[in-house]
């Protein structure tokens, strides 16, 4: 593990220490796991808003006259559908069929796109795309020179319309939907996403005005959140993460990406992956409802019969369940609502096997 002095920090690293956070690395990073209870926060944004440093997260910048063409070719999801001011979560495949990173992608005009990538992929998906660009796009990355705050839960919206001037178009702006303009005073990019299943926007802006936008959000109610209660939300709304249900050699197919994947078009690994989609894989991502709240864990076994079907791949505490819940890959013949076991070091605790989607947005 690096030591605090190799890490590097947020613009609103202070923010968090001066609220308490506690901090670990996390992405070359050094992050708020927590302020408080991770419950507390976790019920924050399900029941009012929260927000989430999520600065480490890398952010780049494309254009010239192929970006278009360029993008089409190393995502899986179909750049032609947007529009301006639109944006859409994609995939970067590899040539096997597996995933170099989940991404989301927005088009600014029709020759400029801006993308957001994981934070612990930053060096890594760069210099993949650099690599395959055989088509004179400029890539610039302004990582440092920004900030990124995750405002989400439902009172998500009303609070950042009146923080702003732009209550309109943020109450009536789709998903992944861009909408530009000062909140608090600071002028941000703000893009209708997140990463809890709750209503929210990500706000891009100047790094150094981070502090006085993440202030003013505090001082309107908004609670801060870490990266605990972030993995826990997640793991509810049926996000995947990668490094557990997304990898190098995971074909999105089985982990029910599908849906971002372009049925027609041509792109880096789109024969394994429409291979996949036409003749389906041997395992496939699903829930695990436990029936009590011991931590399931990473590489845990799941049992069904008696007999070895799959294995944990992340496992949270669900404060809206009250139970512990994960994803698992499993054997894709195993129908939903089969009970099953999972082997927690050494004892056998019983379980469910259930959609991967545990809580809906109310």
């Amino acid at each position: 593990m690096p030591s605090t002095e190799t890490l590097n920090r947020t613009p609103l690293h202070q923010a968090h220490v001066k609220a308490g956070g506690k901090m670990v690395p996390f992405a070359g990073y050094e992050m708020p796991v927590q302020y408080g209870s991770v419950i507390q926060e976790a019920k924050a944004v399900r029941e009012h808003a929260g927000m989430f440093d999520v600065s480490h997260m890398a952010r780049l910048w494309f254009r010239g006259a192929r970006t278009p063409e360029f993008l089409e070719w190393i995502t899986t999801n179909d750049i032609s559908r947007l529009e301006d001011g639109r944006g859409q979560y994609s995939l970067l495949p590899n040539e096997r069929g597996g995933c170099v990173d989940d991404i989301i992608v927005y088009r600014i005009t029709e020759n400029v796109f801006r993308m957001v990538v994981n934070a612990a992929n930053h060096e890594k998906d760069v210099a993949w795309i650099r690599s395959k660009n055989d088509f004179g796009v400029e890539i610039s990355d302004d990582t440092e020179q920004t900030a990124m705050i995750a405002v989400q839960g439902p009172s998500a919206v009303g609070i950042l319309s009146n923080a702003s001037d732009l209550s309109g178009k943020l109450q009536d702006s789709p998903a992944f939907g861009v909408v530009t303009g000062q909140f608090g005073g600071v002028e941000c990019f703000a893009a209708r996403s997140g990463y809890t299943g709750e209503d929210g926007y990500e706000l891009i802006c100047a790094s150094e005005d981070a502090p006085k936008l993440w202030d003013d959000l505090l001082a309107k109610g908004v609670i801060p959140c870490g990266l605990a209660s972030r993995d826990a939300l997640r793991v509810e709304a049926g996000l995947p993460l990668y490094g557990h249900e997304l990898g190098d050699d995971i074909n999105p197919i089985s982990a029910g990406l599908g849906w971002v994947v372009g049925k027609s078009k041509h792109f880096i690994g789109s024969g394994p992956i429409h291979a996949a989609r036409s003749n389906g894989t041997p395992q496939k991502l699903q829930g695990i409802k436990l029936d009590s709240k011991r931590l399931l864990s990473p590489e845990m076994k799941v049992y069904v019969g008696g007999r070895e079907v799959g294995e944990i791949t992340s496992g949270v505490y669900s404060v809206v369940l009250e139970c512990s819940i994960a994803f698992a890959f499993v054997d894709s013949g195993i129908p939903l609502e089969t009970p099953c076991e999972v082997d927690i070091r050494g004892k056998m605790e019983p379980a469910m096997i259930v959609s991967k989607r545990f809580v809906k947005r109310k």
